[in-house]
């Protein structure tokens, strides 16, 4: 059951962490999602054996994380979710790709560069992503995607799905309570009980959605999600984000990390 609240927990954290009254939360979330793409563009228009390049990308999620007042822990655990992912998709790089490159004064398989290069651009891009929606929230978040004329039926899609990920668990969560309380002691749930619990819970969830869009059409849904009122771009937002799509830009032209190694160690004088 603490395993239903951790869940529990864990998603409601970024909707906590999006009400924060920072510099950050307070750009347009038009501008906060289009400073995304363009960052996860130009990181995806790295070749696909460039390392050092992608090293000055960290700056941006740092940024966020500490203006934000954002904590490290809950998003490095969000992040780690995902890591295997990335891993499976690189590690057969370093096997099919054994032509020995330079890097600096030591030879690697370029495969292991390239593995290097795909696992530093998803973790970057995850990173960014989870931070965009700890830092604007998922209603805001879908009048940023509204205003890039993305389809409305998407975006409620969107909105419903993450909304009732939380119902569910709740479903599952008064279910477990009640099984607890007639089987004392007992850890989970037995396997002889277990299609009858998952049965149990989806029929619960069907009822528990009837009733929510009953509701819904009560208060005069008419398909259209009403996220509360279109905040106005302002002029520092468009600030926001010319600032960082230059600095992306800059990043994506020069080598910053060799630069600076250059600059420190006085090499290319």
């Amino acid at each position: 059951m603490s395993n239903i609240i951790n869940s529990l927990y864990n998603i409601r954290l970024l909707d906590d962490l999006a009400r924060k009254k920072t510099f950050i939360h307070s750009v347009h979330p038009l501008i906060k999602l289009l400073t995304t793409i363009v960052y996860v563009a130009v990181l995806a228009s790295f070749e696909r054996h460039e390392v050092s390049a992608l090293l000055p990308f960290a700056f941006y999620p740092v940024f966020i994380l500490s203006f934000a007042e954002i904590p490290v822990v809950p998003i490095l655990k969000r992040v780690l979710l995902v890591e295997p992912l990335i891993i499976g998709i690189g590690i057969l790089n370093p096997l099919f790709d054994n032509y020995i490159v330079m890097f600096g004064d030591i030879a690697v398989s370029r495969g292991w560069l390239t593995f290097l290069s795909i696992f530093i651009k998803c973790s970057l891009a995850v990173t960014v992503s989870i931070l965009l929606v700890a830092t604007t929230g998922m209603d805001r978040l879908a009048i940023a995607l509204r205003m890039l004329k993305i389809p409305r039926i998407l975006v409620l899609q969107l909105l419903l799905t993450y909304r009732y990920i939380w119902l569910l668990i709740e479903e599952a969560l008064r279910m477990m309570q009640a099984y607890s309380l007639r089987a004392p002691g007992r850890k989970g749930v037995k396997i002889n009980d277990l299609g009858s619990f998952l049965g149990q819970m989806l029929l619960r969830a069907f009822d528990r959605a009837q009733r929510i869009y009953q509701a819904m059409s009560l208060r005069g849904f008419t398909g259209e999600y009403n996220a509360g009122d279109v905040p106005k771009i302002k002029f520092r937002d468009f600030v926001y984000f010319a600032a960082w799509s230059l600095f992306f830009i800059i990043a994506r032209i020069y080598n910053i990390a060799v630069l600076i190694g250059a600059l420190f160690t006085g090499v290319g004088r």
